[in-house]
C-alpha cells in the first residue's frame, strides 16, 4: 500500500504535501486502532493527531487560570472531566437541579484540544471563561505558555495503576478498531504497551514527567490516583477542589454536598444516562465505549502469571528512585 494512501485511510482527508513530507520522515510501527502510530516528539501518535498537536502548540495561548485535565487514555479521563467540571462550575449548575453531566458527556462539557478543538484544521474560539479542557499531550509537549513559571494555568492530572490501564484500553482499542485490520490479541497489546508504542507513551514518561512536575510546582501541577480517589473520594475531592481554587465551604461539607458531587459523577450513575449509552461524543467513540467496569484490579482475570512477573519487573524498573509506587 502506498504511503500517501495510508496517511488518507488514517486522516479520512487529502493529505496536505507539508503532511506527507512530516509523516514520512518520521519512524512508524504497528498502531492500535490505525495502521501506524508514528514517533513524534519523542511519543508515539497517530498521524491526524499529529496535524491537530502542531495547530493546538502553535496556536494555543494561555490565559490566566486554565484548568486543564491531562491523561495518557484510559487512566480515569471520562470520571476527572466530570469531577472537575462539576466542582470548577458549581455557582452556575446546582447538583440538585438539571445538571449538564445528566445530558452531556464529560468529553462534551471538558474538550479535548487534540481531537476536538483544534481537529480537522480547526482554530477554534476559546473566549469562554474559565476554560476546562483536556489533552493525552505528554507534558513537554504542551505549549510553552501552559508551562511557564510565570503562568497561572493548572493543569490535573490522573494516573491508573499500569496493570489495569492496559487492560482498559485492550478493550476499548478492540472496539474501535476496523475490521479490515483484524483483531489486536492481548498478547500483540501487551508487547507493544511494555515496549512503550501506545498513544502518547510510552506510558512510564508520560506519568513520570507529571509526577516529577507536581512535586516541584505544587500550585502548577495536581497529579492524583485513580485507586485512591476510589479508595478515599472525599478527601480527594477536597484536593481537587482547592487545587482548582473553589475550595468546599465548612457549609457544604455539613450539607453533603461533596457526597452528591460523588454520587453524580460516579462510574455507577454516569454508565447508566442515556446520554452515555447513545451517541458519540469524539469522532467515531461511541459514548458507550467510555464505560466498561470502572474496576480496580480487573487485570487480575487476564494476566497469565508470566506476564504478572514480567510487567512487575518492568514497573519495578521504570518507576525505580522516582517515589511513585501503585497497590498491586
Amino acid at each position: 500500500m502506498a504511503f500517501t494512501q495510508m496517511i488518507e485511510e488514517e486522516d479520512h482527508q487529502e493529505p496536505s504535501q507539508e503532511s506527507r513530507e512530516l509523516l514520512s520522515s518520521l519512524p512508524r510501527d504497528k498502531g492500535w486502532r490505525t495502521r501506524h502510530l508514528y514517533l513524534f516528539q519523542g511519543f508515539w501518535c497517530q498521524a491526524k493527531k499529529i496535524h491537530a498537536i502542531l495547530s493546538f502548540q502553535q496556536h494555543f495561548q494561555a490565559q490566566a487560570n486554565d484548568i486543564i485535565v491531562a491523561s495518557i487514555p484510559k487512566s480515569g479521563t471520562t470520571w476527572l472531566k466530570a469531577l472537575t467540571f462539576t466542582i470548577l462550575n458549581s455557582h452556575l449548575h446546582s447538583i440538585q437541579k438539571q445538571h449538564p453531566l445528566l445530558t452531556c458527556n464529560p468529553h462534551d462539557l471538558v474538550p479535548f484540544l487534540e481531537y476536538n478543538l483544534y481537529a480537522d484544521n480547526n482554530i477554534p474560539d476559546l473566549s469562554r471563561r474559565p476554560r476546562l479542557i483536556a489533552t493525552h499531550v505528554p507534558f513537554h509537549a504542551l505549549p510553552h505558555s501552559i508551562k511557564m513559571e510565570t503562568s497561572t494555568s493548572r493543569v490535573v492530572y490522573i494516573a491508573r495503576n499500569p496493570f489495569d490501564t492496559l487492560i482498559s484500553m485492550w478493550h476499548f482499542m478492540s472496539k474501535l478498531r476496523p475490521d479490515e485490520l483484524g483483531p489486536i490479541s492481548l498478547e500483540e497489546t501487551f508487547d507493544m504497551y511494555c515496549k512503550g508504542k501506545v498513544g502518547y507513551g510510552p506510558y512510564w514518561e508520560h506519568m513520570l514527567r507529571y509526577y516529577k512536575e507536581s512535586l516541584e510546582n505544587t500550585e502548577k501541577v495536581l497529579f492524583l490516583k485513580y485507586e485512591e480517589m476510589k479508595e478515599n473520594i472525599t478527601f480527594h475531592l477536597k484536593r481537587l477542589a482547592q487545587f482548582l481554587g473553589c475550595p468546599f465551604s465548612a457549609e457544604e461539607e455539613r450539607e453533603g454536598v461533596i457526597q452528591d458531587v460523588a454520587k453524580l459523577c460516579s462510574f455507577d450513575n454516569l454508565k447508566e444516562l442515556d446520554v452515555n449509552k447513545n451517541g458519540r461524543c469524539i469522532a467515531n467513540f461511541e459514548n458507550k465505549h467510555f464505560f466498561r467496569t470502572g474496576k480496580v484490579g480487573d487485570w487480575i482475570n487476564y494476566f497469565t502469571p508470566l506476564q504478572v512477573d514480567q510487567f512487575s519487573t518492568l514497573m519495578e524498573h521504570k518507576l525505580e528512585a522516582s517515589g511513585l509506587s501503585f497497590k498491586i
